[in-house]
């Protein structure tokens, strides 16, 4: 998916001993982005023939007061109503949202439903680590009621696993399966991420080992296993080298952009397609939309974005016009 990643505000509740991304108020870099810098990233992303605009969020950041007075300051009284705001302008620019703020409830996930091609939000494990000691957000069973509601109200979902963060395989397994039992019952998970922690400097974790190739293997083909033949299995290729892994169960490549950089792992830049089709090689890729195919088929989506999808889908679902011709998707 060609996208534009939009890290609307990395105030956060949550403390996660892995995370570079969050900041506290009064710390350099941290922000909520005011519409005079969104919107032109979503024209930008429109002009270059990106479909995807990835909204991203710290999670239930008005626990913190200050974040409230920023808020208050751009006319809003929540998060949800700003990025409610900020979906409608996507969509009227000609790009399609997709959200991922952390936990939700069923009404705020209903309030975003018709404004989104699609929603997502990590599981990363079922399991209770170390890693989120200081997280209110990161109880398993939180999460995965977010996901099980977005199943409820057929909202296309991405979710996924990070490895390496104090887990152990048969948290893995027990993730997987968690995943694989929601979406038996609701149909709504269109991808899998299995993601590599990777350190980040001035975290609690810098010094923690990433995970090794041949756990990042061990998962995937678990996932593979695990997981029902339609949800497709992803890895980040700015995080790890995916050919290897393609012929492990690998089928997508995520959201890759050609004008922004990963907020979350802003080391990492994003591979070039062209450079990435040729290493890939003879393995061919093919565009889609933040909503998957199958999703496009099945109008999985509201009358409000039916219009865009339409103008930017092929007969399969996929993207109209790939970004290289002769690309197809592996």
């Amino acid at each position: 998916s060609k996208n534009v990643f939009v890290p609307v505000t990395n105030i956060c509740r949550n403390r996660c001993g892995y995370c570079g991304f969050r900041r506290e108020p009064g710390q350099p870099g941290a922000r909520l982005m005011r519409p005079g810098e969104i919107l032109p990233v979503l024209e930008n992303g429109a002009n270059a023939g990106c479909t995807e605009a990835l909204f991203t969020f710290g999670e239930y950041a008005e626990e913190v007061s200050e974040y409230r007075k920023w808020l208050k300051e751009l006319g809003y009284s929540s998060t949800l109503e700003y990025l409610l705001i900020l979906c409608e302008a996507a969509i009227d620019i000609g790009i399609l949202p997709h959200t991922n703020a952390g936990i939700m409830t069923r009404s705020e996930l209903k309030a975003l439903k018709p404004l989104n091609a699609s929603m997502g939000l990590m599981l990363e494990s079922t399991a209770t680590l170390d890693a989120h000691k200081d997280c209110p957000g990161k109880f398993p069973e939180l999460r995965l009621n977010t996901i099980r509601e977005a199943g409820k109200l057929q909202i296309p979902y991405t979710t996924g696993l990070l490895i390496g963060i104090g887990e152990k395989r048969e948290d893995r397994i027990e993730s997987l399966e968690a995943i694989a039992g929601l979406h038996r019952k609701y149909g709504h998970i269109q991808e899998v991420i299995i993601q590599n922690f990777a350190p980040k400097p001035g975290t609690t974790m810098e010094n923690f080992p990433a995970p090794s190739i041949e756990e990042m293997i061990d998962t995937i083909c678990l996932a593979r296993q695990i997981l029902p033949s339609d949800i497709a299995v992803q890895v980040a290729p700015n995080l790890i080298g995916p050919k290897a892994l393609i012929a492990k169960g690998v089928t997508d490549l995520g959201g890759i952009s050609p004008l922004t950089i990963d907020w979350i792992n802003p080391e990492a830049e994003w591979p070039d397609v062209k450079d990435l089709q040729r290493k890939l090689s003879p393995i061919l890729l093919r565009e889609r939309l933040p909503i998957y195919p199958q999703y496009v088929r099945n109008e999985w989506y509201s009358d409000r974005i039916g219009g865009l999808i339409e103008q930017l889908s092929d007969a399969d679902g996929y993207r109209k016009k790939p970004w290289t011709e002769g690309m197809r998707r592996n």
